[in-house]
Formats: structure tokens, sequence, C-alpha cells
């Protein structure tokens, strides 16, 4: 880059248009070093991958700047606050989504930002990000943007640019992670830095990278580290969970939620509630927060089956040299642990939250496979699936249209990553095509559909998409469902939802085996949370 260039970006003001692109580009900087990011976790269960969780973030974030009708710095910092609540995942997401929180606080009100304001705004990130945190632990990311806020007032008290005031808290930021093993011995007992504070540089050195106008780098080449042995013990699940509309104060949330578990965060933003923690009790977690809002997402993991594939030496990711490889849309902790059993790559979403193009590329690009099979799992997410192909150019992508979750699990249940693909994806289109999905959820206005008349928030039932049937509840919905569609069929798996609990869905799965005793019912918890029952017929 010539020298006045880069003099007249140093000297400069940043303005709202400017700081979008810098964040978007952030975005791509972090894609780079997620795996590099990732090799770092050195815990018996992590919570899903850092630096993915931390991209993820970032990529909600983007989603929502470049929908942005009109750049202005409100309308900017409102895209950081809101995106990266909605779009964090782990410990290390949900903090930076509360560092992009304090930013975006403390920039909201200026029309353009210096040296100062940067400064300020991540001072505001720190100590967001330190609030949120019930006991906050010092040698992890917290540490690293604290330190990077330390230099950044530093710089800026000495009359620095907004990009000086960044480059100083990068390089203090270098320091401070730098220093983490010795402030968190179980880094230093494997050797590695803290993985969300390595993240967190990524990020800030993508926002200097952009107003220096440098390229992308290549990905760094990762090595993976022999994982770390630990004494077995129960974990328990890791859940999160999405509320909207509360009305009542976070804390209060937070309160409620403690005696449950513990790597507790909650969170909140333009009201919405974002909460983590690993408990004993997942269900019944969800239940207890579902009375402060409306549901918007949940996700459970279980973390002693992470634990066990971790002592296996078992890869995650799905390793070179597969002959295809399957990724699914889905959402409920019950499906997408079915899903990834069968060796499907899951990603999150479905209805009323439909993944963008990217996330779905991103997800293709995570498989060894050359070629992979994308099932979108709802008639919204099939366009953007056809995309794929389009932005990921090195492996051949095939779409299976499923329009719904069960045939989506049909067709992952005849997924073979050793077949010859043509083969494979007959087979699993096949095996769509011969299922039944029963949906049950609320109508969310008045309508008359398909000759049914339906009232705003009564139980409806669908199959295969298409409304069926009223009811007075959710159990008599399903109920009528099953008496319609039953009938000649050996097998249905019924997933339930956190808003149903495992003692009524029994006592529903015992009248439809005395109505249809020949109908062979498997019951899972963890449905999505839109539909308190969803069944497969078979």
């Amino acid at each position: 880059m010539p020298e006045a260039v880069l003099e007249r970006t140093a000297s400069g003001r940043v303005d709202a248009r400017e700081l979008s692109h810098a964040f978007i580009y952030a975005t791509q900087w972090l894609g780079v070093f997620v795996d590099e990011v990732n090799a770092l976790n050195v815990y018996p269960v992590p919570d899903g991958d850092t630096g993915t969780n931390m991209h993820l973030t970032m990529q909600s974030v983007r989603r929502q700047l470049t929908e942005l009708r009109s750049v202005t710095m409100p309308n900017v910092a409102h895209a950081l606050a809101y995106g990266s609540l909605l779009g964090a995942r782990g410990n290390s997401g949900v903090i930076l989504s509360q560092v992009l929180k304090g930013f975006a606080e403390a920039v909201r009100e200026h029309r353009s930002l210096g040296g100062v304001e940067v400064a300020r705004a991540l001072r505001a990130g720190s100590d967001s990000a330190y609030a949120a945190v019930m006991r906050p632990v010092e040698g992890t990311i917290l540490t690293v943007v604290r330190e990077a806020a330390d230099a950044a007032e530093a710089a800026a008290a000495n009359g620095a640019s907004a990009l000086e005031v960044l480059r100083a808290a990068h390089a203090a930021g270098q320091e401070a992670l730098a220093r983490t093993p010795e402030l968190l011995p179980i880094l230093k007992q494997a050797n590695v830095v803290d993985a969300g504070g390595l993240g967190a540089l990524r990020v800030l050195e993508g926002l200097i990278a952009y107003f220096e106008k440098r390229d992308l780098p290549p990905p760094p080449k990762v090595e993976r580290r022999a994982q770390q042995q630990f004494e077995e013990e129960e974990f328990g699940f890791c859940t999160e969970f999405l509320l909207a509309d509360v009305t009542v104060p976070t804390a209060h949330i937070q309160e409620v939620v403690a005696p449950f578990g513990d790597s507790l965060l909650v969170v909140g933003a333009e009201g919405f509630v974002k909460g983590h923690i690993h408990t004993h009790e997942p269900e019944r977690l969800l239940a207890t927060v579902g009375r402060f809002g409306r549901m918007v997402r949940s996700k459970v993991e279980d973390m002693s089956e992470q634990h066990s594939e971790i002592l296996a030496d078992v890869d995650l990711h799905q390793g070179e040299g597969l002959r295809v490889a399957a990724v699914a849309v889905a959402s409920g902790y019950g499906l997408t642990r079915v899903l990834r059993s069968l060796g499907v790559r899951v990603v999150g979403g479905g209805q009323t939250d439909n993944p963008s193009v990217e996330d779905l590329a991103d997800a293709v690009r995570s498989v060894g496979a050359e070629t992979v099979i994308v099932m979108p799992n709802n008639k919204n997410v099939i366009m953007a699936a056809e995309r794929v192909q389009e932005v990921v150019k090195d492996k051949r992508v095939l779409v299976l249209p499923t329009r719904t979750l069960g045939q989506g699990l049909a067709a992952s249940v005849a997924f073979s990553e050793d077949g010859e693909p043509e083969d494979v994806y007959e087979a699993m289109r096949s095996a769509a095509e011969g299922t039944t999905t029963l949906e049950v959820t609320s109508a969310s206005r008045d309508a008359r559909l398909e000759g049914v008349d339906v009232q705003e928030g009564q139980a409806i039932g669908l199959v295969d998409g298409v409304l069926e049937v009223a009811a007075e509840d959710h159990d008599a919905a399903l109920l009528d469902l099953v008496m319609r569609h039953g009938a000649g069929h050996d097998v249905a798996t019924l997933f339930h939802s956190a808003s149903v609990p495992a003692e009524r869905a029994a006592a529903l799965v015992e009248r439809i085996n005395e109505a249809l005793p020949d109908l062979e019912v498997e019951v899972h918890p963890g449905g999505p949370d839109l539909y308190p029952y969803l069944m497969l017929l078979e």
C-alpha cells in the first residue's frame, strides 16, 4: 500500500459506513483462523469449538450489517449488539457478544470515531464482558480484552488516531494472550494460550487489516494437538436458550437460572435474553426460563458424550478421505444429536430461523469429503442451499430438497459416507419420499387455509408441511393427526420440545398405543422449540 494512502487512513476519523465495512471484513478475517483457534481447545468438554462459535457470532453480526438500509452509527451499533446476541454460541461467543454490545453502546451517539472514541468503546466492551460473567476468570478472553482496552486508552491520551489506537490495543492484547498460561493452570498444563483470547485478537486484527487495506491471508497450517487426559466424571448438558419479548430484568433471570448448574452466562440486549449454562436438568431449566418470554431457540448438548468422543480420539469434524458427507439444517438438541450420530454435520436453524448461504457454505467447507449432500429440511431454506455451489468452488454440492425435518431425518438414516455419491443421494431421496412428517405447533395468526379455520394461538397440526387440523390443545392435535395417518405404518419417532414434560409425552404415547397397537412409538426429548410435537412416520 502506498505510504500516502496509509497515512490518510491512519489520521482520518471512522464514519458509520467504514465501521460497518470494517466489522464485515473482520468476520472474514476471523474465518481464516477458525481452525487455528479451534486447535487451542484443551478442556475435556469444550462448548463446541471456540473458533467456530466466535465465527458464527460474527457471521450473525455480518448479516445484520449487510441488511442495513440506512448505514448510520445508531443502526450500525444496533447491528453489532443485536446481531452478536442472536448469533452467540458457547461461552466464547456469548462473551464476544457482550464485548460488541459495550462497544456498540459507546459509539451509538457519535457521527464518527477518532482515537478517543475508539478507546472508550473498547473499554466499554471490556466492562460489559466482565459484568456478564458471574465469576470472571483471568487468563481468558476477559484478560486479553481488558489489557487491550488499557493500552487503547493510554494511546488515545497521547493523541493517537483511531487506527493507532487499534494497533496499540492489538499489541497489548498479544502480550496479554502470551501470559494467559501463567494465569490459568490448565492452559499451562496443555502448553497453549487461551482460545477465546486469540479469537478476540483475530477480530481486532481484522479491523486493523481493513483500514490498512490488507488482503486476507492464507489459512495457517494447523496440526491436531494430542488431547489432554482428564478424570472421568459426569459433565451434564451444555444448555443454551434465546428468549424474546422479555419484560423482567436480565439479572432476575440470572438469579433463577444460577442454581441449575455452573459456567453460567445470562445476557440481554434489544429485548432479547441469551443464556448458557452447564446443567444436569436441561428440560426443567428450559421450562423454567420459558416463563419469562418467548423461546426463540434452544440448544442442549450432552457433554458426557462429547467427553467420551474426545477420549476415544474421535474426529468430531469428519476426517479427510470420505467419499461423501452430509449437511443438514436442524434445531432441537434431540434431533441434532440423532443426526450427528448418523454422521451428519448439523447447521442450526429452520422455521423462523433460516441459515444464510454463508452459514451453509461454512458447513460444507468444514467436512473432508469432496461431495457433500445438503438437506435444507425446510422449504424456505432450499433456495439458499441451491446457492452454496456458487460460493464453494472446490467441492461438489448436491442439494436434496427436503422440506421437513422428518424427511431429513429419514434421509440421514440412509446416508453412507463411503458409498458412491450418486447411489447415496438416490437412497436418501427415496427414504425422504417414503416418510410422513407430523408437526404440531401454534397458529401465529387467524387464517383459513386448506379448508381449516384457525385462530391465533390455537393448536394446529401439519402433515408434510400442509395444515390439516386445528384442535383445543397440542396433545389433541397430534392424536388427531396420528389417527388419520398412523395406520399402515410400523414405526413412529416422536420428538417433544422443552414445553412438553416427559410425563405428558409418555401419557400421550400410551393413548396412541391404545388406539394403534401395531404402531411402535419411540420418544425423544429435544424437539424444535417451535413444535411441541414432531413425529416421523415410517
